[in-house]
């Protein structure tokens, strides 16, 4: 058996990569990749006959397979289904890193899942508070209700859009601007950042289509999200190249950093950095950029 290290709550993750629960074949080398996360689903991905077989898989794929720095996360069946009470036991049972509630509507759906994994962890000897959790917003009731959503448990880490679920809802269709979810993306980034979590963008289906996937991922980056939700390895790689903060922007977040602690020192409340005006507000992104760049192993520095 193999010992998974506490979870941590707020660790990098640009990228997480959906993978069928049931195929073994899939999830045995999926932390080669580079990864940040990897999503075993128990949803979409398994037929409705196939769903003890997927869990019966699951476990062994937790108990025996190092994924070493990798997060494992499971996406579970919705409320909805006969599966979901289950799905919570084996993710527990097994040492899954997290839990991804699909098709969340509400605080409550949260609270309901909470109980069942607390449940679960004295069940299976497991520490109580370890399993954390993260919501999928799939309707538009899930993204009226995010800010509660994502402040419901200490467990909570973040919270993603499903862009299939959440067009079929809003009777729409992808748009390669992205201005068919431009709003609720905005709204569930700002629901996420009041309640203090990470927020994830929804997968880019169109493997052939490398333009648009890259001008999907630049407009994640640009809105604020922490990551995007990916489903082939191939997708991986542009993902960190440009959410992986810029030599320039790590110079210009170490300068102020460095300056605003040398003038505060002084008394200084107000400073100049290569002629611009910078004062207490710019400080904590400064220091976000340069944690980013350390997580990516870009910044070996002292400041952070």
């Amino acid at each position: 058996m193999i010992p998974r290290p506490k979870p941590e709550r707020f660790r990098l993750r640009r990228t997480m990569m959906f993978l069928s629960a049931q195929k073994p074949g899939l999830t045995k080398d999926a932390y080669i990749y580079g990864v940040d996360s990897i999503m075993l689903d128990l949803e979409d991905a398994v037929a409705e006959n196939q769903k003890d077989a997927a869990r019966f898989s699951l476990y062994h794929t937790l108990k025996t397979i190092d994924y070493g720095d990798t997060e494992v996360i499971v996406r579970i069946n919705g409320l909805d289904t006969p599966h979901w009470k289950e799905d919570i036991r084996v993710c527990v049972a097994g040492g899954a890193d997290g839990i991804r509630i699909a098709k969340c509507e509400s605080a409550q759906d949260v609270l309901t899942v909470e109980k069942h994994v607390e449940e679960a962890e004295k069940e299976f000897g497991v520490e109580v508070g370890r399993t954390l959790l993260m919501a999928a917003l799939e309707s538009p009731k899930g993204i009226l209700n995010a800010y509660e959503i994502c402040a419901a448990s200490p467990r909570m880490f973040g919270c993603a859009i499903s862009g299939g679920d959440f067009r079929k809802c809003m009777q729409t269709k992808f748009t390669p601007s992205g201005i068919d979810m431009l709003t609720a993306r905005g709204m569930m980034l700002i629901a996420a950042r009041a309640a203090g979590v990470q927020c994830f963008d929804t997968v880019y289906t169109n493997l052939k289509d490398e333009e648009g996937y890259r001008a999907e991922v630049m407009q994640n980056k640009e809105m604020g999200f922490d990551g995007k939700s990916l489903i082939n390895p191939k997708q991986i790689r542009l993902v960190h190249e440009l959410f992986a903060p810029t030599e320039k922007e790590i110079t210009q977040a170490e300068k102020i950093v460095r300056a605003y602690r040398e003038q505060s020192a002084a008394g200084v409340g107000v400073f100049t950095v290569d002629g611009k005006m910078i004062d207490i507000a710019f400080i904590p992104g400064a220091e976000r950029t340069l944690k980013l760049a350390r997580a990516c192993g870009l910044y070996e520095g002292d400041l952070v």
